[in-house]
């Protein structure tokens, strides 16, 4: 294995298992080192500090162990069966009312750049790096021996997650099994799941128990759901008893999906509209009158040079919410941008109200669940934040 050697004022980020290793604190490097490979991690004094996936950037190098051992089959075994086991705790893997959940969390579940949700005995695999990638048999064959008969199919869907220079050489597609979408379970509540065509593995799991949540506040309310994609909280409103729903996104093919979906359900036109049209523009002419409006955008900075201009962006698109609740109605705002933090979301948010001139109350700080777990030593896994507010 080739040894990547870190700077001596750096080692204590890895004594404390942080999971990445940045380019200002390697050393020294092999020449001939490339992307993808497994490279073992040494301080100056050579002790070893772990292994990892090697990758140009400015993350340099995926920590995946941090201990000296050969990530052979009984690696990858141990690795999916303790995520598996995490699940099966948190109650996620013997319901009959779910049957879709996040099985591995990248950094979360200790696999830096592998992404792995089940839906309904398929499980569908996301690869952010091209060393994880390189790994796909053995994470197949922990797969399979990990789930047993709970799982049909898996399928890889790495080619939009993947440098561009390794993606053109490989394709989305099954590399054990056969399937295709179907519809799973999610509290109860049925949702129809293309991974082959639809956005990330084709459902928002991090979502499950925020949409719980909006569902005890939703009988008898007028809704609006932005950014709807599927219409995930569209169906747990109109399940709970709302009034009405519209459901907004610039997507055609995600508001296909969430018609789907409302017809699933068997919800009739006269509680639920469909609006394919840009969010911001949608605002800026919807009546004043929701007693509950959702703002679950897509990620507005990739990295840390895009935060300034999101920032601006959450603002005006929670101003123009804020003015569309009615008092006495609430908002659910939400940020997946890893790089704004729960502060400065919570700030922006407070700068949205004063543009609008409205004043509110912090009912629920909203976060992803459990099966998508933040390492205790990767405070960066913490990716979704949100506010339920009640708007005066």
């Amino acid at each position: 294995m080739k040894q990547v050697v870190i700077r001596k004022k750096k080692v204590v980020a890895l004594l404390r298992r942080h999971p990445w290793v940045f380019s200002g604190a390697i050393k020294e490097s092999p020449e001939d080192v490339q992307d993808g490979d497994l490279v073992q991690v040494v301080g100056e004094d050579g002790a070893i500090l772990g292994m990892g996936h090697f990758q140009h950037g400015s993350i340099m190098v995926r920590m995946i162990a941090f201990e000296e051992r050969a990530p052979d089959q009984a690696f990858w075994d141990q690795k999916i069966e303790n995520a598996y086991a995490y699940r099966s705790i948190l109650g996620l893997t013997q319901r009959e009312d779910l049957n879709a959940y996040r099985l591995i969390h990248a950094e979360g579940d200790g696999l830096p750049g592998l992404i792995v949700d089940f839906y309904a005995g398929t499980a569908v695999v996301q690869c952010h790096s091209i060393g994880m990638h390189r790994a796909m048999p053995q994470i197949t064959e922990a797969l399979r021996n990990g789930l047993g008969s709970q799982l049909g199919a898996i399928y890889d869907k790495s080619a939009e997650t993947l440098p561009r220079n390794y993606a053109e050489s490989i394709q989305n597609g099954y590399v054990w099994g056969e399937g295709g979408p179907t519809s799973v379970m999610e509290n109860g509540h049925q949702f129809w799941i293309d991974w082959e065509t639809g956005q990330k593995t084709g459902f928002f799991l991090d979502q499950r128990e925020n949409r719980q949540l909006l569902a005890q506040y939703a009988p008898g309310k007028k809704v609006l759901n932005t950014f709807c994609y599927t219409g995930g909280f569209s169906i747990y409103a109109l399940q709970a008893g709302a009034r009405q729903v519209a459901s907004v996104d610039v997507s055609q093919a995600a508001m296909d999906l969430t018609d789907r979906n409302v017809a699933l359900g068997g919800y009739g036109a006269e509680r639920h509209q469909s609006h394919t049209e840009d969010v911001m523009a949608f605002l800026k002419t919807a009546p004043n009158d929701f007693d509950i409006v959702i703002v679950d955008p897509p990620a507005f900075a990739k990295n840390i040079k895009k935060r300034h201009n999101a920032v601006q962006g959450y603002k005006r698109l929670n101003a123009l919410a804020l003015r569309k609740v009615k008092p006495g109605g609430l908002l659910l705002t939400f940020s997946c941008s890893q790089v704004v933090d729960r502060a400065l979301f919570n700030n922006t948010i407070v700068a949205a109200a004063h543009e609008a001139g409205r004043n509110a109350r912090i009912m629920h700080q909203l976060s992803q669940p459990a099966d998508h777990p933040v390492g205790i030593f990767h405070p960066e896994g913490e990716y979704l934040k949100g506010l339920m507010l009640y708007v005066d």
